[in-house]
């Protein structure tokens, strides 16, 4: 499994005592395999992401990424594993209005000491989301669907393992969102990456391999019927 969390509990201080984020939560996402987390606000989504994305560490359980447990890891040790093997899609891009889109890709490559021919892969993963003809364009010239689309071409730039996705339809119209669900569904299986995918809108549920709802911090998981 490229993602596993195993019994994992995550509690936050609340007055007198704590709140409880995460209650025992078991989930399992395999590379090529889209993974939907839906739920009511305050449930939990928002915790599960950043526990998987290992920028908050659970009181209890394990959480494995692509066969490291995470554990035993420091706080470099972390982030060093983010950079090389998790890919992060926030909820807004917050590109850099100074650089083209071609260099906002390009700078996910430079934080992270990779070598090579950085600006040919960046206009492939660029073409690979459906804008090889924007990449000398800065984000004001662009639509919120293509600055999302920046964004995700920008979390795949170090070919990481594991996708985390935050909402990324929910600053767009019905018709563009559908259009970068579809473009993270296809990269998913193209690329075999594990992407786990927080969203509010039910209309985007089947591009998932499963659903799973978390309420009150605890996790139902159902299948979907393709």
């Amino acid at each position: 499994m490229t993602l596993l969390l195993d019994d994992v509990t995550l509690t936050y201080p609340d007055g007198d005592g704590r709140l409880t984020a995460l209650d025992a939560v078991g989930l399992e996402v395999a590379g090529g395999e889209l993974v939907a987390v839906v739920g009511p606000s305050g449930s939990g989504k928002s915790s599960l992401l950043a526990v998987a994305a290992t920028l908050v560490t659970p009181d209890r359980g394990r959480v494995v990424v692509d066969g490291t447990d995470t554990g035993v890891l420091d706080r470099a040790g972390k982030a060093a594993l983010r950079r090389a093997r998790v890919g992060i899609v926030f909820q807004q891009p917050n590109l850099l209005p100074s650089l083209t889109a071609a260099e906002q890709v390009e700078v996910m490559a430079h934080l992270s000491g990779r070598r090579g021919d950085v600006r040919r892969r960046a206009l492939d993963l660029l073409d690979a989301v459906g804008l090889a003809d924007q990449s000398g364009r800065r984000p004001h010239q662009l639509s919120g669907g293509q600055r999302q689309r920046i964004n995700i071409a920008r979390a795949l730039m170090n070919d990481p393992a594991l996708l985390l996705v935050d909402e990324p339809t929910s600053a767009l119209d019905h018709e563009r969102g559908a259009a970068v669900l579809e473009l993270l569904s296809d990269l998913t299986r193209t690329r075999g990456v594990a992407t786990l995918l927080v969203t509010h809108d039910p209309a985007h549920l089947h591009h998932a391999n499963h659903v799973v709802t978390v309420r009150d911090g605890h996790l139902t998981t159902t299948a979907v019927q393709v």
